[in-house]
């Protein structure tokens, strides 16, 4: 694939703008300066790299993220009353069309996929998928058993005919639980939580299918996910 399509495809603007970026040597190959549009690459090789501006990026057909989602963004493009999570990446990834694999509440924390492969997209926001999540509530009232018997057996929401159950409800501090789901619905776990009696005060998601927030991921950031992580969402247990 020759440079020109390379920083085309992953972002870098318009075909005359990844001209110009070559052009004006800001764009560097294995540590030397390449200032031909037509010269081709391997960028089919995993461990192709490029520079532009002394910041390096790996090539990737397609764009898998996670990022460790602050309080206080919403997950689109178009946000209403706060900063958008798109803000946190590289311009680039809105360039070639990242979008957010479902979305989190903007008060919600944690694990929040991306990724610019529409059918990688669909399929984990399917509702016919049955992935589950992980959330960890903080909650106003001490959590008792009786409210996690209530989670685990189905409460009923409001709007809703039949009951909602967790596949897990487990205690993690006098005022927090971890909470199982597989559905999707409309602020699930916060009605789930005040149908049992309590009010969640802090949510926080920390797992989808087999896959973790890594610990050393700050609020904010974000990370390239590898053929493993991939893999432990593709082979994610249903239950």
């Amino acid at each position: 694939m020759n440079l020109e399509s390379i920083l085309f495809t992953q972002g870098f603007g318009s075909r005359r703008q990844c001209r110009a970026l070559i052009a004006d040597a800001r764009v560097t190959i294995g540590g030397t300066v390449c200032t031909d549009a037509d010269a081709d690459f391997p960028a089919d090789d995993a461990s192709f790299c490029f520079s532009v501006d002394g910041v390096t990026w790996p090539y990737r057909e397609r764009a898998y993220l996670l990022l460790n989602k602050p309080a206080g963004y919403e997950c689109s493009r178009d946000p209403q009353h706060h900063l958008s999570v798109f803000s946190l990446l590289p311009p680039q990834f809105a360039e070639r069309g990242v979008q957010c694999v479902g979305r989190l509440d903007q008060d919600t924390t944690g694990l929040l996929l991306l990724s610019d492969d529409g059918k990688f997209v669909h399929l984990f926001t399917s509702p016919k998928r049955k992935v589950p999540k992980v959330y960890v509530a903080t909650t106003r009232h001490p959590v008792d058993d009786a409210q996690l018997s209530l989670l685990r057996n189905g409460v009923l929401l409001h709007g809703e005919s039949k009951p909602v159950a967790a596949v897990d409800a487990q205690l993690r501090g006098e005022r927090s639980l971890a909470l199982t789901v597989m559905e999707g619905k409309y602020h699930q776990v916060k009605r789930m939580i005040a149908a049992a009696g309590n009010r969640c005060e802090a949510l926080h998601r920390e797992r989808i299918g087999g896959l973790t927030l890594p610990a050393t991921l700050a609020p904010g950031a974000w990370q390239w996910l590898d053929e493993a992580a991939l893999e432990s969402l593709r082979t994610a247990p249903n239950a």
